[in-house]
């Protein structure tokens, strides 16, 4: 683990960017990413989600406004909420959460760009050039489901933003590379600012998730502040015509880390396997993020968490896009039983090594095995 001096370094160098544990300031119509990300807002821009209902109880919408406007009343409000979401099906939508449109939008119209570039341009920055799983992951180079047919969708992968002299760069820590970029530098400001962003939220999140498990608000603060928090693009392509009825866009997984953040588009095709084995389709919320528990968090919970396994079926004749946000622990983050969740079932773990031991099953190029 490290030491304190270089902790608190790594702490001072982020400041700015991570905002330590202060929660994002409302409206965020003049949010201001620190992390040297940019984009337009507009007031009228930012979306006033309340109004979407779901039609099926299975799959619960949480607004946000009391975590952020309710003080502790309301924040024990919304930890019950996601705390009941978390022991049940393992998914939930917030709503309320201040995220600018305009930033959702120009992420995607930057994914958009990326995709429709020269492939030879997405090889130079690919993800089998970098050791901390960084990059662009080309068609069918994963499979999320061992008996299934490789993945059919495209992703490029984004990290914590490191400079190349960072020690921890310069060391070679796991997960602790510096990240691919093209040569669109609007770009890399865009999907930094919504790294930032959706960052911010996602430790928002766990201030709740550290209530409802009887435990201090600030528990995950240090256990997040410098992540390894993966930021993916991600473009599914329509399915051809004629294809193998077994191939999906992504086959059926659980998340690795703590907590997923995902925004779609309009297209949809996320299914949810209830515990009766049945999929939920996963209606789109337009503005709402669909959140789930990631295997990680589940470990830490003593499976008082539940980690729900999920895919994606793309619609015919649709080109599908998302934007999904990691959210995993720091590298040196201990894994272990949380107090008040029995009898541990699993020996604790560094984060880094546990997401290691995931992800290597996951990529071809890894283990060598050639991409079908």
């Amino acid at each position: 683990m490290r030491g304190r001096p270089q902790k608190l370094r790594l702490i001072l160098r982020h400041a700015n960017r991570a905002r330590l544990w202060t929660p994002l300031i409302r409206p965020l119509a003049t949010f201001s990413p620190k992390g040297g990300g940019t984009y337009d807002a507009s007031p009228s821009l930012i979306p006033v989600c309340g109004k979407y209902k779901m039609s099926s109880p299975d799959l619960p919408v949480i607004s946000l406004q009391p975590l952020f406007y309710g003080g502790h009343v309301g924040l024990t409000e919304v930890a019950r909420q996601i705390g009941a979401a978390c022991r049940g099906i393992g998914f939930f939508y917030v709503i309320d959460h201040g995220i600018p449109e305009a930033l959702v939008a120009q992420t995607f119209g930057a994914a958009a760009r990326f995709f429709a570039g020269a492939d030879t341009a997405r090889e130079k920055i690919a993800i089998s050039r970098s050791a901390h799983n960084r990059g662009y992951v080309g068609l069918k180079q994963e499979k999320l489901d061992p008996s299934k047919p490789p993945d059919l969708k495209q992703a490029f992968n984004i990290g914590l933003e490191l400079a190349e002299d960072d020690p921890d760069v310069v060391a070679g820590k796991p997960f602790r590379g510096p990240n691919f970029w093209p040569a669109d530098t609007a770009f890399k400001s865009t999907c930094l600012a919504y790294f930032d962003a959706v960052w911010a939220l996602g430790r928002d999140l766990h201030r709740a998730i550290a209530i409802d498990l009887g435990l201090a608000e600030t528990f995950f603060a240090d256990k997040l502040d410098a992540p390894m928090a993966t930021l993916r693009l991600l473009n599914y392509p329509p399915m051809p015509v004629g294809i193998d009825a077994a191939q999906l866009g992504a086959g059926e997984h659980t998340d690795y880390g703590n907590i997923t953040l995902l925004m779609t588009d309009e297209v949809g095709g996320l299914e949810v396997k209830a515990r009766d084995g049945t999929w939920i389709k996963a209606p789109v919320i337009p503005g709402a993020f669909v959140c789930n528990i990631g295997d990680c968090l589940m470990r830490w919970t003593n499976d008082i968490y539940v980690s729900t396994p999920h895919r994606v079926v793309n619609p015919a004749g649709r080109e599908r896009n998302s934007i999904a946000f990691f959210l995993d622990p720091n590298p040196d983050a201990l894994v272990f039983c949380l107090p008040g969740c029995g009898a541990p079932k699993y020996p604790p773990v560094l984060a880094a090594d546990y997401l290691r031991q995931r992800l290597d099953a996951t990529y071809a190029h890894k283990t060598g095995a050639a991409a079908a």
